[in-house]
């Protein structure tokens, strides 16, 4: 079994979002290598939504880690924030838009558009479907790689965490083609693009409605991150076909071990689907499948 943590947040202010963070790790047993010198970061940026929405990153969770490592590891430490461009997002307006051009200036942190990056081609097998990946440089020279996901229902896959967020690392911009195999794509990217550290932002949560949740959460195994944050959201992670396949495949385990705080406390307050939203889910299956609506369009 696999450590997860749960850290309650009353307040979003710097010095307790790098306490919140400290507390995460330290209850997972987890220490920074000082001998680290290349470290990449993940955020969730999957559009131009504010944080505010839940869909995206809290860029002072993102700010406050940039400072935690700078005091852990040492103020030369080469971080890279990591995004690609998708169909309807290009990286250099949403690192504008999401305030990342300014933090990045002000913490000396470097902005990898990785459909831009140097990159090799990288074949891989998930679940007897083969795959041609690029492989971008800055992710293969990184010496720690840092997932920082969100916790989103997402209709094509139930949940969205960090094992799907990794699938935003694919610097093909064109990523709605991997959607009728989107379950063995997201897993096929995190065999070739391991990353050592899942830290969720789960300050504000979109759910069936934006709410401030409060919580930060911690693994070195993103299947069981995946797993707990499925089950504060309500989703059995049996259900959750990638998580499943990730288990099969090698990449973690479903089984976790919580420490800190309660993940109950977490569970009861999270904005959960309700029957209509479970009906519409049906019907957009239903309607993907009989090739009368376009998955890139959701």
């Amino acid at each position: 079994m696999s450590f997860v943590s749960f850290v309650k947040v009353d307040q979003s202010d710097h010095r307790k979002l790098k306490q919140a963070i400290l507390d995460s790790l330290n209850s997972i047993d987890y220490r920074f290598s000082r001998n680290l010198e290349n470290v990449v970061i993940k955020p969730n940026m999957c559009y131009y939504w504010d944080y505010s929405t839940g869909q995206t990153t809290d860029i002072k969770l993102v700010a406050a880690l940039i400072d935690v490592i700078h005091d852990k590891i040492s103020q030369n430490v080469k971080i890279s924030i990591v995004e690609s461009d998708a169909s309807a997002m290009r990286c250099k307006y949403a690192f504008k838009f999401l305030g990342y051009e300014k933090m990045a200036k002000n913490r000396n942190v470097r902005l990898v558009n990785l459909s831009k990056d140097k990159n090799e081609k990288v074949e891989v097998i998930a679940e007897n479907q083969h795959f041609h990946f690029m492989m971008p440089q800055t992710i293969k020279n990184a010496h720690l790689r840092i997932n920082i996901p969100k916790i989103k229902y997402l209709t094509h896959t139930k949940i969205s965490c960090s094992l799907k967020n990794i699938f935003g690392c694919n610097p093909d911009p064109n990523k709605f083609k991997y959607h009728p195999k989107l379950d063995e794509a997201i897993v096929a990217l995190n065999r070739i693009m391991k990353f050592n550290l899942c830290i969720l932002d789960g300050l504000i949560v979109s759910g069936n409605r934006p709410r401030k949740l409060g919580l930060i959460m911690a693994s070195q195994d993103p299947v069981a991150l995946d797993a707990a944050a499925a089950k504060i959201a309500g989703i059995n992670p049996k259900s959750v076909r990638h998580i499943m396949l990730a288990n099969r495949e090698g990449l973690g385990n479903t089984s976790f071990i919580p420490k800190g705080a309660d993940p109950k406390f977490f569970e009861k307050r999270y904005p959960r689907k309700g029957l209509k939203d479970k009906v519409l889910f049906f019907a957009y299956k239903f309607a993907t499948r009989a090739g009368l609506l376009d998955v890139e369009t959701l």
